[in-house]
């Protein structure tokens, strides 16, 4: 008996060795297979990192990588902060303090260029395209809707010109009141789109000088700072009777009453870039898989939020106080396809809008020359420069040598498709799709430049 029992432990033993082994043989062979198919992680040299945004809509890539957990799948740790103004944003990637920010595409260019803080600073990520607009004061609208076109319904017909905005200006003029402006910063898109459609109707938004850096001279109409979340408190406090920024506080004046949207940046330019992703020239030398890495992820998240159906969740995350923070009605208003002039006038404006579709993340040298050209014509940059210049400086901040390396990456591990990695010589065609219909062509910065009637010109 005791002969049986003591072969029955053998037995026993045996048996959970046997079935052990077996259970790591099988654990082994599906870790093996959700290698197989996970992401290729680079050797990250610095994996942990601190990104900066401001809170708008368009900082929407960040929040998603972090939050759907793309980052983390490049084996990065990234802490993502707000922060107070663009300023802020420059300085604390200059001076080492972020790692990389969410930015405005003017200002890597104008650090490089000679305006403003310099820096070597650049970009291999273009955030979005689209998303800001133009909102004016209640008493502004009112002036300005006699003069703008209505269909049959007695809707306003978009876009509306800043034709509309002139009598306005005319009358705060005889009453001798300066008419004023808000814009987030001297080199955002908001500055050059504001100054665009103002100057496209005629008005004068002002000249910059190497003594006179508020952009005022001879100005119509005096543009001048306020940053993006403060501009319904200023536009209510009639500090300014109109403002360009970014999603969400358009929608936020509408929602409070206090303004009304008269034209978006779609209809200004088509589907023209906006935000960047931003790190230092000397960060990206001393990181380059770290930069790759964090620009696979970024990738991830544009097209995470353009595939139908995530743009309820993204507006869900982005109400999140520690991101954007505005009520979910308010966000979702632009960006879940629809767009809200007056109250009770939205319209549908898929594109409004977008992260990934028409090669939104790939950075163009023709939008890094677009904003050089902005910064000449208006005096930013004070002296003639030659063609060669323009190209140049774009090819020193727009890195999409990054971008192709993180998107080859991306469709060898069946992230995105090859069709999405665009066969370009980094300049896009030249278009006309913009509110005055004049003809951009990157590759000829000088006669651009040259084409408008109010602003500097090159010889």
């Amino acid at each position: 008996m005791k002969k049986y029992l003591f072969n029955l432990a053998i037995l026993s033993v045996f048996s959970l060795v046997v079935f052990s082994c077996e259970d790591k043989k099988n654990t082994t062979n599906a870790d093996s297979q959700e290698e197989a198919t996970s992401t290729q992680t680079l050797e990250i040299e610095k994996p942990q990192l601190t990104f900066g945004f401001i809170k708008l809509t368009d900082m929407a890539p960040l929040a998603i990588a972090k939050e759907k957990g793309f980052f983390e799948d490049e084996g990065l740790f990234v802490s993502i902060e707000a922060q107070s103004n663009w300023k802020n944003v420059l300085d604390r990637v200059i001076d080492g303090q972020l790692d990389g920010s969410h930015m405005l595409a003017g200002q890597p260019i104008a650090a490089q260029a000679g305006f403003g803080r310099q820096a070597e600073l650049v970009t291999p990520f273009s955030m979005d395209l689209n998303g800001n607009a133009i909102t004016v004061s209640n008493n502004v609208w009112e002036g300005m809707k006699p003069h703008v076109k209505k269909d049959a319904n007695g809707k306003p017909i978009h876009p509306i010109s800043a034709e509309a905005l002139k009598p306005v200006i005319a009358n705060y003029k005889n009453e001798g009141k300066p008419f004023k402006m808000g814009m987030v910063f001297p080199v955002s898109t908001h500055n050059y789109e504001i100054r665009y459609w103002l100057a496209a109707a005629g008005i004068n938004p002002g000249m910059y000088s190497v003594d006179n850096i508020q952009g005022q001279i001879d100005a119509d109409v005096l543009l001048s700072v306020t940053p993006p979340p403060q501009m319904p408190a200023t536009l209510e406090a009639g500090t300014i009777y109109g403002y360009c920024v970014g999603e969400p506080w358009n929608q936020q004046a509408v929602a409070k009453g206090i303004g009304v949207p008269v034209v978006t940046n779609y209809d200004i330019w088509k589907n023209n870039p906006e935000k960047v992703f931003v790190m230092t020239k000397k960060f990206v030398d001393e990181n380059p898989n770290t930069a790759i890495a964090v620009t696979k992820a970024l990738i991830r998240a544009g097209k995470w939020l353009d595939t139908p159906g995530n743009r309820e969740e993204a507006v869900k995350i982005l109400s999140k106080s520690e991101y954007v923070g505005a009520d979910e009605t308010v966000l979702a208003n632009s960006m879940t396809g629809t767009f809200e002039f007056e109250k009770g006038d939205k319209r549908e404006m898929p594109d409004f809008n977008v992260f990934y579709r028409y090669n939104a993340t790939y950075p163009y040298y023709s939008d890094a020359v677009w904003f050089l050209t902005q910064m000449r014509r208006w005096g930013q940059i004070p002296n003639s420069k030659p063609a060669d210049w323009y190209h140049n400086k774009a090819k020193d901040v727009y890195r999409p040598d990054i971008w192709k390396k993180a998107a080859k990456l991306l469709v060898e591990e069946g992230k995105i498709p090859e069709t999405d990695i665009p066969q370009t010589d980094g300049y896009k065609p030249a278009t006309t799709d913009f509110i005055d219909g004049n003809k951009y062509d990157g590759k000829d910065p000088i006669g651009y430049i040259n084409s408008f009637k109010i602003g500097n010109k090159e010889k």
